[in-house]
């Protein structure tokens, strides 16, 4: 057993747990006024259902977040699911606050004497980086899983800080045990966790640098270092690497038996590293391996699995190979930062920005005056959430930064989200700084009145923490918004039944998964998405996929009755009509749900098949009488797919491509002739399409589907909810391109309801498309 070292720290106050508490609920509180009341864009949907199917999403499979969103989402607090997820990430997000809360009560010990009044200026520097835009906009849905790592972070780093006011020994030794576990868990939700580590290791080391030469914490330390970064892997695989990491490990363990062989300590703290880690290791190819709806990345083999874990999917460049300037990276996050503390205010949220940095600064230089080992830690943590986290990540050039330079390489959307945790914690030194502040004050009045008076006197400052509160009130609040929801349910229901959809990225699909999987919104389409056909697993998955019945008692009402195949389509050889065949009406029973799968490929063929296929130039090939005319020089994976599926279901299911694939079918296939809008997607026509009394040619949106887009747009689609009025238009601008389909399928298709004597409905399609272009622009 270890023995006490070091002088025993005084006594400290037991710490207020009661206002911790009351604090995580007034925020919680924010958050559910503002909270999400249903899916929303980028990768909300997908974590949704991945959640409620107990599935797998992107790398790095987020094991940990899975199981506890399942597991939060079976209590019966609201009717909706999504809800029930969303508040899933205020809950945590508040949980942290409040955890934060305790941390800045605890540092301003040293700065502020009276008990009131520093439990008030934890309260409100918390408050500060709980309402801060990001940490704000992120807990009142669960877009990402960053909230989840918010509380790890803000865990480890309060154990850290109880661990420092314990007595040496066992007691104490126990807390950091506690910590690697914490650590080991929250890496199997995202490496974010993780970042707390360094600050737990100032703030260990400035309190008692012979940690380092104990046996059991020097192993716990590497075993830990190993496991969350899944180097312990490399061990298993072999080569230099696993040949010097495995030697290093011996001489460790090694160490640690010699020093510590008969501490118990020693074998609990190995055991709290590995349990942490194993749902990396247990849950994903456990889970995987029953081929769950949502499975990402299919690590049902060992290679499979480590290619999720490292994230091999993405192919992002050495650190060493920067995708941008350093230094327009640093001022991409300092452009995030100033996002934070007023964003609603228009060129105000500058003076906003700068007033907050200074109380920061004001914050940590005080620390470091006052708490040198909690100005240690805290800079330990700022640092690595800042400035290293910043490097590691290697973005290429923001989205809206430099937007006078138009041909930058630039990440396809704002990335502020991956620095929610320090915009969180900023929120203690922004506490310490308004403490600082306070005393000051008190200070200067200190010849007048009573304490308490001067105290009191000195209390307005904190009024500044209701900036962010009021200044980010209407951008930050997801309160009311559907739209993704809704444009997942209107893009599923453009399709006939047993359709397959051929979709392009994460805004086009992820809703559709949620649609099908959490909400049952025609699960009989198959969803094929473009970027997605670069991997083989999801052409393994598009071919093991059993599709539902189609049930028409749930479809829209235009499929009530399933239409027939397009008798309105006019082809252009007419020598053979069994496209037209069926009832004058255009009525029939309910198709029968057509054999085979998806892809016929066999799995093995599937990995056969080239990454690129050069091709002579304006080439092409025939899919029965398709003539397909190649666009590149060279063919992807996903274009060798997409022309497998349409040469295996043409004439047995319908194909369409959603409209959110842009141009692809034309500019890469030369498939415009053959394309029929039906509102917000293209049907793939078996011949060429002529103009006939139902398809015409219009402008913008190719051959038109006139009695099924009319149909599609006044009865079926949500158009409310893509006008609706928000008070400062749509915030989000790299997802406004979904928005926008509907002003362009809406205004094009005007145009065309105008030209043939339907002025009501073009009207109509007008006054939709006006009304989302002005949300596009925020008038």
């Amino acid at each position: 057993m270890t023995q006490p070292s070091g002088p025993t720290p005084p006594q400290e106050p037991r710490p207020p747990y009661f206002w911790a508490g009351l604090t995580a609920l007034g925020v919680l509180l924010i958050y559910l006024v503002t909270l999400a009341p249903t899916t929303a864009f980028w990768d909300t949907s997908e974590y949704l259902a991945a959640a409620y199917v107990l599935g797998i999403p992107h790398p790095p499979g987020n094991p940990l977040f899975v199981v506890m969103a399942h597991a939060f989402g079976a209590l019966p607090l609201a009717e909706s699911y999504a809800v029930r997820i969303n508040l899933f990430a205020a809950v945590t997000s508040a949980l942290s606050a409040g955890l934060w809360f305790l941390v800045a009560e605890r540092w301003l010990r040293a700065v502020v004497p009276v008990r009131w009044a520093r439990l008030a200026a934890a309260a409100a520097g918390v408050l500060v980086g709980a309402t801060a835009w990001t940490v704000w906009n992120q807990s009142t849905v669960n877009e990402k899983v960053y909230t989840l790592s918010l509380l790890s972070i803000a865990l480890v780093t309060w154990l850290a800080v109880r661990w420092g006011d314990d007595a040496p020994g066992d007691h104490r030794d126990r807390w950091l045990v506690l910590i690697a576990y914490v650590l080991a868990l929250t890496s199997t939700n995202h490496m974010m966790g993780v970042l707390a580590a360094p600050a737990v290791a100032a703030y260990v080391l400035w309190t008692d640098r012979r940690i380092v030469t104990r046996g059991w914490a020097v192993a716990l330390a590497w075993t830990l270092a190993l496991a969350v970064s899944s180097k312990w892997a490399a061990m298993v695989d072999g080569g230099a690497e696993g040949i010097l990491l495995l030697a290093v490990t011996a001489v460790v363990l090694g160490y640690g038996v010699w020093r510590d062989g008969r501490n118990p300590l020693l074998y609990l703290a190995l055991g709290a590293v590995v349990v942490g880690v194993s749902l990396n290791y247990v849950f994903l190819p456990m889970r995987a391996a029953q081929f769950p709806p949502i499975n990402e990345g299919e690590p049902t083999t060992w290679q499979a699995l480590i290619d999720v874990l490292n994230r091999e999917q993405y192919g992002k460049p050495s650190v060493l190979e920067r995708q941008a300037a350093f230094t327009a990276q640093l001022h991409n996050y300092w452009q995030y930062f100033s996002w934070q503390f007023a964003r609603d205010w228009g060129r105000w949220s500058r003076v906003a920005a700068a007033v907050f940095t200074a109380l920061g600064l004001l914050g940590a230089a005080t620390l470091w005056r006052r708490d040198r080992r909690a100005a240690a830690a805290s800079t330990a943590l700022m640092a690595t959430l800042t400035v290293l986290l910043v490097f590691y990540l290697n973005f290429k050039y923001g989205y809206s930064l430099y937007p006078e330079l138009g041909d930058l390489p630039r990440e396809v959307r704002e990335r502020d989200y991956f620095f929610v945790a320090s915009f969180a914690a900023f929120g203690v030194w922004v506490a310490v700084g308004l403490g600082a502040l306070l005393r000051g004050v008190a200070d200067v009045l200190r010849d007048r009145g009573s304490e308490t008076g001067r105290w009191a006197v000195s209390t307005p400052v904190l009024a500044l923490a209701l900036v962010p509160l009021l200044g980010n009130r209407v951008t930050a609040s997801r309160a009311g918004e559907t739209l993704a929801r809704d444009f997942a349910v209107d893009l599923l229901e453009s399709v006939e039944p047993y359709g397959i959809l051929i979709t392009a990225g994460d805004n086009d699909t992820f809703p559709l998964w949620f649609a099908q999987e959490v909400l049952g919104v025609r699960r009989d389409v198959t969803l094929a998405n473009l970027s997605l056909m670069n991997t083989r697993w999801h052409l393994k998955q598009l071919r093991r996929r059993e599709v539902p019945d189609f049930d028409p008692g749930t479809a829209a009402p235009i499929w009530r009755d399933a239409p027939r195949r397009e008798p309105e389509i006019e082809l252009r050889d007419r020598t053979d009509r069994s496209t037209d065949a069926g009832p004058t009406d255009g009525r029939s029973a309910p198709p029968a749900k057509p054999p085979g799968p998806i892809l016929g490929l066999a799995e093995g063929a599937i990995d056969s098949l080239p990454e690129l296929l050069p091709v002579p130039a304006r080439s092409g090939l025939e899919i029965g009488e398709i003539q397909v005319a190649f666009g590149d020089e060279y063919l992807q994976l996903q274009d060798i797919a997409t022309l497998a599926l349409i040469k295996e279901n043409l004439g047995k299911r319908p194909i369409y491509f959603s409209w959110s694939a842009g141009g692809y079918p034309d500019r890469t296939l030369g498939l415009t002739g053959y394309l029929v809008t039906h509102g917000l997607v293209r049907k793939l026509a078996p011949r060429q399409v002529a103009p006939s009394d139902s398809v015409v040619l219009s402008r913008g949106l190719g051959y038109l589907n006139i009695p099924r887009t009319k149909a599609l747009l006044r009865e079926v689609y949500h158009w409310r909810s893509a006008g609706r009025d928000r008070p400062a238009g749509w915030v989000d601008d790299p997802s406004a391109s979904i928005l926008h389909l509907y002003s362009v399928v809406y205004g094009a298709a005007a145009s065309t309801f105008r030209e043939r004597g339907d002025n009501a409905t073009a009207a109509f399609a007008d006054s939709v498309a006006k009304e989302v272009r002005e949300e596009i622009r925020g008038d």
